[in-house]
């Protein structure tokens, strides 16, 4: 009995080589680089014919479980969502989405994408998927190899052994990341780039990677066997997963496995790991210049601007890349694809915050922007969803005062109710227990002056939260 391709969708990385735009609390793949889809919903709506695809499964991190949410619903999909306690790389994340498919079919063939690769040419992509199934459901471990146009060090590298079947080959070797020299000779010899993304029957993957590292599997086949649900999520165990070994899975098992085949693909593949990707995929003038948001370009070439809403002007420059942000500004080469991760490590260091959230901050409830902030106050744009209510909550440190400027708010402070309209305000004092909710059919927008002593985020005192975060 032949099942439909399980697709398996990895969407917990932070995505620092793209910052200022990517942040650890809205990363790269939860963001519309091109078009006005972000990756990973592009990625989802890819495997979306329910002829060869089932029900996906997305494996993510708590932060971002209520993007995930909301994404999907906003293309109308449904996936099984796992929530990942701890980040240990890809080689748990996929055991436990392969150990979680087996709940569903015991022989199910699953298929490990990562949710920020873009790929330009969508039937191409699942004619590889469909040429790959039958090797996948005998038992290999198939893996999408992309023709090298550079001997590039932050991919692996595959030399084809003999034909299996006509499309997919056998793996003669498989090396993660090599060094320059060695990335030019696999590139001069013919060696493909590894793409990260896998098809596999869920049972092989697990054998494969328990015969080299039989307790982390045990211990994430224990994380989904204790698993809880919460909402629309899968909760995994945090004391079993935890006790898994972080690591990749290319070293966890494509570099070791004998059942490795890879399928030659051509469907205009990246992974936007960089700056340089984006500008290799974006429209140029003529120059070579792409923006992304309002640049203009004199006496400069092969540059790439990217603008939340500042004008970037470029004279006499080749080969930059300038991103501004409300709050932060890069200034980059384009061929240091490597040097933004230490400068992202640097900052985490001497400013976080810019690492960690934009100045609009996304809430399962909808948005806070933060436009002013003082010695004793902190001004925010509030947008509350239709039918979205924040938790019922108080702080020890401050006031607040909010004027609505949009819709209609439903106000609750200590036992008291009442609704606020559009150019009318109320007062919540320090300690009084309050919610704000949205009853309209639009959404409500406000305005919010905090006063007091302490205006940080972790002075909210959840008593009560639809979400689940109190």
């Amino acid at each position: 009995m032949s099942y439909r391709i399980i697709p398996l969708i990895m969407c917990g990385g932070t995505g620092t080589r793209l910052w200022p735009l990517s942040r650890e609390g809205r990363p790269k793949q939860f963001i519309s680089l091109f078009g006005k889809r972000s990756t990973f919903q592009d990625t989802v709506l890819r495997v979306s014919d329910q002829r060869l695809f089932d029900r996906p499964i997305v494996v993510t991190g708590a932060a971002y479980r209520f993007l995930v949410l909301e994404q999907l619903t906003e293309l109308g999909l449904q996936a099984d969502i796992l929530l990942e306690p701890a980040r240990r790389d890809s080689g748990p994340a996929i055991a436990a989405g392969a150990a979680f498919a087996m709940t569903r079919n015991a022989d199910a063939v699953v298929l490990a994408l990562a949710a920020d690769h873009v790929v330009q040419d969508t039937p191409a992509f699942v004619a590889a998927c469909e040429a790959s199934l039958s090797v996948a459901s005998a038992g290999h471990i198939v893996t999408f190899g992309i023709k090298p146009d550079r001997p590039a060090t932050e991919y692996g590298y595959i030399s084809l052994g003999e034909d299996i079947d006509g499309h997919v080959h056998s793996v003669r070797e498989f090396v993660e990341k090599p060094d320059p020299a060695t990335a030019a000779r696999y590139v001069a010899d013919g060696y493909l780039w590894n793409s990260g993304n896998f098809m596999f029957r869920a049972n092989a993957l697990l054998e494969e990677y328990g015969s080299v590292d039989a307790a982390s599997v045990d211990t994430v086949i224990r994380a989904i066997d204790k698993a809880e649900r919460d909402l629309a999520f899968v909760i995994l165990d945090k004391t079993a997963f935890e006790g898994a070994k972080p690591i990749s899975i290319d070293y966890a098992v494509m570099e070791k496995t004998t059942r490795a085949a890879v399928l030659p693909a051509s469907y205009n593949w990246s992974d936007v790991g960089s700056w340089h990707a984006i500008w290799k995929l974006s429209e140029k003038d003529e120059q070579g210049n792409a923006a992304r948001g309002a640049a203009v370009f004199e006496n400069s070439r092969n540059c790439n601007v990217s603008s939340d809403k500042a004008l970037v002007a470029l004279e006499g420059v080749q080969d930059l890349v300038v991103v501004s942000t409300q709050d932060a500004v890069l200034v980059s080469r384009q061929s240091d694809t490597n040097g933004l991760k230490w400068l992202v490590a640097k900052l985490k260091s001497v400013a976080p915050q810019v690492t960690e959230d934009h100045l609009k901050v996304h809430r399962p409830w909808g948005s806070y922007h933060t436009l002013d902030t003082g010695d004793r106050y902190q001004v925010k744009r509030i947008v509350v969803k239709a039918g979205g209510r924040l938790s019922l909550q108080k702080h020890h440190h401050r006031s607040e005062h909010w004027i609505v400027v949009h819709g209609t708010a439903l106000v609750t402070i200590d036992n008291t109710e009442k609704i606020v309209h559009e150019n009318e305000s109320i007062y919540i004092p320090i300690g009084a227990t309050h919610r704000m909710e949205n009853p309209g059919k639009i959404p409500l927008e406000l305005i919010e002056v905090q006063t007091g002593s302490y205006l940080g985020e972790d002075d909210i005192i959840r008593i009560q939260d639809d979400y689940r975060r109190s």
